[in-house]
């Protein structure tokens, strides 16, 4: 909790020490032990991870309550505004280097281990006595086709169309922060209640996209390399799209509380420079997913 002694402009707000960290270090190990032994078919992996994640929701909640109170008290100067821009910068980078991660598996995979796999170059050997005859292709569940047979999703289908309405998305919470520098709450709350609208509609377009690639093309996580590739990367861009949609409908809420002025809405930049982070990712796998 905060202490509730009174800070100069020129003071660095330093709150008591908090219960959250502790907390939701055992709500994310929770959810993660549950998800384990989900994947894994233990019957209690299911119940265990969504009571992990409720806590972790409810960590998250009221954590992030006891900071915008913070906020509203007028306990944050202009240092520990910075203090949040770099820690979100800071956090940015990490997720950047999160998705590298799977970009870098996925390059790895088609332009070294299929080639290899081929009896290309050090693979002459694993081809000949191995997989004779094999001849890599892409996309593939490898020479010994696991998961079966399956089909890709079309680029110019719902992943088009999902590309346009995050563009769109792009554009309308830079009209939403434009309105905000402008005082403009009318045109603030339409512009950001658009792009809550846009992020949920594409959700709903790839959890359609999902069912469609597991119950008719046999696309699953299982279906070799191409299959948890795929699955990884579109998987964890939708988390993260889903936390941004979150976190703008929480922007909205304040919002039409007035809780922001056209000077110190950082909290509205950080959400923003999250949602164009999500914006370039999905371009990239648009690109080197679906297309490429």
């Amino acid at each position: 909790m905060a202490n509730t002694h009174t800070h100069d402009a020129d003071a660095y707000f330093v709150p008591h020490h908090s219960r959250w960290p502790f907390l939701g270090s055992i709500a994310l190990f929770i959810m993660m032990i549950g998800v384990a032994n989900w994947f894994n078919g233990t019957t209690w992996g299911e119940t265990v991870f969504f009571v992990g994640l409720l806590s972790v929701l409810l960590v998250l909640g009221s954590w992030f309550g006891d900071v915008i109170s913070e906020s509203l008290q007028g306990r944050y100067n202009a240092q520990v505004d910075t203090s949040f821009r770099m820690g979100m910068m800071w956090f940015i980078f990490s997720e950047v280097m999160f998705f590298a991660a799977f970009f870098g598996a996925l390059f790895y995979a088609r332009t070294f281990v299929l080639p290899w796999l081929s009896g290309e170059g050090d693979g002459a050997l694993t081809n000949t006595y191995l997989w004779q005859g094999y001849v890599a292709g892409w996309p593939t569940n490898g020479p010994a086709e696991i998961g079966g047979t399956f089909e890709t999703i079309p680029a110019w289908g719902l992943p088009l169309i999902n590309t346009l309405i995050l563009l769109t998305s792009g554009v309308t919470i830079t009209m939403a922060h434009h309105a905000l520098k402008a005082n403009a709450r009318t045109a603030l709350l339409w512009w950001l209640g658009a792009t809550v609208a846009l992020g949920a509609l594409f959700l709903g377009f790839q959890a359609e996209e999902y069912i469609h690639a597991y119950h008719e093309l046999n696309l699953t996580l299982g279906s070799g390399i191409y299959g948890s590739t795929f699955f990884m990367l579109t998987g964890f861009h939708g988390m993260h799209v889903m936390l941004g949609t979150i976190m703008l409908a929480v922007m909205w809420l304040r919002c039409a509380k007035g809780h922001f002025s056209k000077d110190h809405h950082f909290a509205f930049e950080a959400v923003a420079w999250y949602w164009h982070f999500v914006d370039v990712v999905w371009l990239l796998l648009f690109l080197f997913v679906y297309v490429l």
